[in-house]
């Protein structure tokens, strides 16, 4: 199947359909020679009358309601300010250079006291900066 079918075949399947007048649903049937898939039969589900192709099915046109869009959306509200946080993120534990990561526990290489990520303390020493090799 082409990408340009595959595309189409994920419209819509409500149809009005001209043979009986209906709202209903589109009904897909794949036709094979032998096992090779050749085509697509696309009739209505009501009634049978068959399409002779994509274009020609008369698909229903979703009304658009009008609704919330992103202008809708509040605001993040700020619970820390600016310094707290450049004061405190600037020394997690994960950015120490003491941090051990294990897959069961982590831990402070200086104090060897199980810690978590998103601890602080006083003892924070950064971490070098990795030195990059070119080769």
């Amino acid at each position: 199947m082409a990408k340009t079918e595959q595309a189409t075949s994920k419209q819509s399947i409500k149809i009005s359909c001209p043979g009986c007048g209906q709202d209903t649903l589109l009904k897909r049937e794949s036709i094979y020679e032998g096992f090779k898939r050749v085509g697509e039969k696309l009739s209505c589900a009501v009634c049978g009358h068959v399409f002779s192709d994509e274009a020609a099915v008369p698909f229903k046109v979703k009304k658009s309601m009008p609704g919330f869009t992103h202008g809708d959306l509040p605001r993040p509200s700020k619970v820390f300010g600016e310094q707290e946080v450049s004061a405190t993120v600037g020394r997690l534990c994960r950015h120490c250079a003491h941090y051990i990561v294990n897959p069961f526990l982590q831990r402070c290489g200086r104090s060897n006291r199980e810690v978590e990520a998103t601890d602080t303390c006083e003892e924070f020493t950064p971490k070098p900066n990795p030195v990059v090799q070119s080769s």
